[in-house]
């Protein structure tokens, strides 16, 4: 018999192997870490994996909904653990993978925020920090998640091929986005002329920190919402469901974008297919 903790520990270094994304790991740790607390606090101490019984599960699900967490959050933490008992059970630890046996919790499908062409605009124009404008700008025109467009790097970044290389992007993987005819006069002169004189080699630096930290970027965005009285959030994941959704508006093949995004199937590229009721009543009156 295996501690459940021994178990979790050569799952981690599965992943590692297996080379999954530091970002995947850090989150499949902290949800296995979760449970192994509800676990033992349930049990007075340390158990073993082939312990775990479904009602354990349901009962760990059960208390994230008492504390207020999103049925996202729970049906992330519920993938996750199917994800290690189906390591387990293919390691042969355990005899079934009883993550399967629970109900996930019921998600209710949401449209995703975008903004408008217009709306991204009047953000730019508010904001009044020129580097957290071209990294807004950046974001839209790119598609490009916080995180990837904050790592990259003066060798990253090739304006003379009117190219931007994503390196270990989500799920590890390196993909290529082109710089638009909009964007590339912008990051020509920031570089030119704008960019710090600073060791860092990060594109988008300071001169205090020779960085951006996403956090920042997102305090920027929603200090400038306030100032424009919008009510709706904006962060900067909204700035890549923006340039999604108006590529869909503009009748872009969803395959193109779904590269661009770096997606790993059409099913996740397919949500920005939404439309507003006006053109919801366009359609209708084509008839």
């Amino acid at each position: 018999m295996y501690l459940f903790t021994e178990v979790v520990q050569k799952f981690l270094q599965h992943m590692q192997a297996i080379e999954r994304s530091p970002e995947t790991i850090s989150g499949y740790s902290k949800d296995l870490e979760m449970f192994t607390r509800f676990m033992e606090k349930r049990y007075n101490g340390a158990f073993y994996i082939e312990e775990v019984k479904v009602s354990d599960l349901e009962s760990f699900l059960e208390q994230l909904q008492r504390q207020g967490q999103a049925p996202a959050s729970r049906s992330r933490r519920l993938y996750t653990l199917r994800s290690f008992f189906d390591y387990a059970y293919k390691k042969e630890f355990v005899k079934r993978n009883i993550a399967l046996s629970v109900e996930p919790p019921k998600l209710q499908q949401k449209e995703r925020t975008h903004l408008s062409e217009s709306e991204v605009m009047q953000l730019v124009d508010a904001i009044e920090h020129p580097l957290i404008k071209l990294v807004v700008l950046t974001l839209y025109y790119t598609g490009l998640r916080i995180s990837e467009c904050l790592n990259l790097t003066l060798d990253t970044v090739d304006l003379d091929e009117k190219r931007i290389r994503v390196i270990a992007g989500k799920g590890n993987k390196d993909r290529t986005v082109p710089i638009s005819d909009k964007l590339l006069p912008l990051l020509v002169e920031y570089v030119k002329k704008q960019r710090p004189k600073v060791s860092s080699n990060y594109f988008f630096a300071t001169g205090k920190t020779g960085m951006l930290s996403p956090v920042y970027v997102n305090r920027v965005l929603g200090e400038t919402v306030t100032k424009l009285k919008w009510k709706k959030k904006v962060t900067a994941h909204i700035l890549r469901h923006s340039f999604a959704s108006q590529l869909v508006k503009k009748e872009v093949n969803l395959v193109k974008i779904q590269k661009l995004l770096g997606h790993s199937s059409l099913k996740v590229t397919s949500i920005y297919t939404h439309s507003n009721i006006e053109e919801l009543c366009e359609a209708v009156n084509v008839l």
